[in-house]
């Protein structure tokens, strides 16, 4: 059924929220983008003349259509190669969506992105739509065919498991900066003790390679573990020009909310390293090296000028 311009033009004033709700749903851009694409394809094969409120309808098959992604993607990481980490978006992402108050901010941290991917699909829709996007319990309900009351409950449950391992403090992007500096200058000095002063004692450092780039299968953790596995990281040698092919540079940036360190060859984005900074120090680095997600990140990158990087790496 061919759209009219004003039914185009109503699913195109959507589509923004419709991508950053499947952006915090999934945590994947590329995923994001074809879920909404296929809300589209819904659109367009309903008489949207009779749907009385279309922010509601579309969300509702948008979101639907995310938990049915959603079940299928956690078979498919059963057998994924390494750790999963979402993919990252860099600052001034339109998909990173609303930001006006913490709790918006947070729903879209990587660490917190991180943490939904252990809920169950419908704790994860819940505890997005409450949280980023300020949906009543009701109209949550409506959208997942839940009674209110289930709803509210998968709400609290799912809140108190991403309570229990989110350690974030908030921070302006001048004082990002300033952290990514300085864990850059620890992490280079060949000094392991400069690094673990700068680690919380339970620090965790995880990688993500798709099995396309080498990362660690488990997690290390503990400050000196940590330290000891970053200085190895950017310790120059032959073998890592090798193998992304050259000397990449290396910038201080803000990515999901979080300081961010993003190594660039080429003009190719190849790693985003999120530092999640708790009260007491830095409580985790997850590096995303996987290159299926950070196609869009290198496409953001090359739409603004960065200037000089702070260093060139390996």
């Amino acid at each position: 059924m061919a759209l009219t311009r004003n039914a185009v033009d109503r699913f195109e004033a959507a589509r923004p929220r419709l991508e950053a709700i499947a952006y915090r749903l999934l945590g994947s851009a590329s995923e994001a983008e074809d879920a909404v694409q296929d809300t589209f394809l819904r659109w367009q094969a309903a008489d949207v003349e009779r749907i009385e409120v279309p922010e509601a309808w579309l969300t509702k098959v948008l979101t639907n259509l995310c938990l049915n992604e959603l079940t299928s993607a956690r078979a498919r990481r059963e057998t994924y190669v390494g750790q999963w980490l979402p993919e990252p978006l860099l600052a001034g992402d339109p998909m990173l969506g609303p930001a006006d108050t913490a709790e918006q901010r947070e729903s879209v941290s990587y660490a917190v992105l991180t943490l939904l991917g252990r809920l169950t699909p419908n704790e994860r829709a819940v505890y997005v739509l409450r949280t980023a996007f300020d949906y009543p319990h009701r109209e949550i309900a409506e959208i997942l065919d839940l009674t209110e009351a289930a709803c509210q409950q998968i709400f609290h449950r799912a809140k108190k498991h991403v309570a229990h391992g989110k350690s974030r403090t908030e921070i302006d992007e001048d004082a990002a900066r300033r952290i990514v500096e300085e864990f850059l200058a620890a992490a280079t000095s060949g000094q392991t003790e400069l690094l673990v002063k700068m680690l919380t004692k339970d620090a965790v450092s995880v990688g993500d390679g798709g099995g396309k780039i080498p990362a660690r299968a488990t997690p290390f953790e503990g400050a000196l573990a940590v330290a000891k596995f970053m200085r190895g990281l950017f310790k120059p040698s032959k073998a890592k020009r090798d193998l992304i092919g050259g000397t990449p540079g290396v910038w201080a940036a803000t990515a999901n909310g979080v300081p961010a360190v993003v190594v660039v060859l080429d003009g190719r984005v190849v790693g985003i390293m999120c530092v999640e900074v708790g009260a007491d120090g830095i409580a985790a680095l997850r590096n995303q090296v996987n290159p299926d997600k950070l196609e869009r990140a290198t496409r953001r990158w090359a739409a603004a000028d960065h200037g000089e990087p702070l260093f060139t790496a390996f």
